[in-house]
């Protein structure tokens, strides 16, 4: 995971784009991740931990509607986080997370392990699907890992919005 890190920070630094990141399931480790980076502060300008359905509606501006038809772990959702995020942390680049890390909380239709992360940037913003096996960390660190590779796709070029 460290080259992930590493790679967006230097990225980053390089195009002179700033990040932050709403995190519900992980819980703040794609924040922490990025503050791992000595200079971090050049390119990172903070983070919401945004656990509670209040706070993504509150503080992120999440709307209840969405929340209402679509449930806090969708797309739409991990959308509006990022989105919302992006404009309140003031950044370029914002990234979000919204899942069921477990070991409860699961469904038929939305099982432990489901995660959509979200980007936002000038670009648009975009959302995509993630499912992973493991225990509550396994799921949050492989999740993050996720996120992160994510970015590193998206600033270096190898992903294409829309095409997730």
């Amino acid at each position: 995971m460290e080259s992930y890190v590493e790679d967006v920070a230097t990225h980053l630094l390089d195009h002179g784009l700033t990040v932050g990141t709403v995190e519900s399931a992980t819980g703040g480790l794609i924040s922490s991740l990025l503050t791992d980076v000595p200079g971090s502060s050049h390119f990172y300008n903070g983070s919401v931990v945004a656990y509670s359905n209040d706070v993504k509606v509150r503080v992120v501006g999440v709307k209840q509607s969405t929340l209402e038809t679509h449930g806090a772990v969708s797309a739409e959702v991990a959308e509006e986080m990022a989105s919302g995020g992006r404009g309140l942390l003031g950044v370029d680049i914002c990234i979000s997370d919204t899942g069921i890390a477990g070991p409860g909380g699961g469904s038929r239709d939305k099982p432990v392990g489901l995660f959509y992360l979200g980007l936002s940037y000038k670009g648009g913003t975009y959302s995509r699907r993630f499912v992973v096996q493991g225990d509550r960390t396994i799921n949050r660190k492989s999740t993050a890992e996720a996120a992160l590779r994510w970015l590193d796709e998206m600033l270096t070029g190898r992903w294409t919005p829309g095409l997730s």
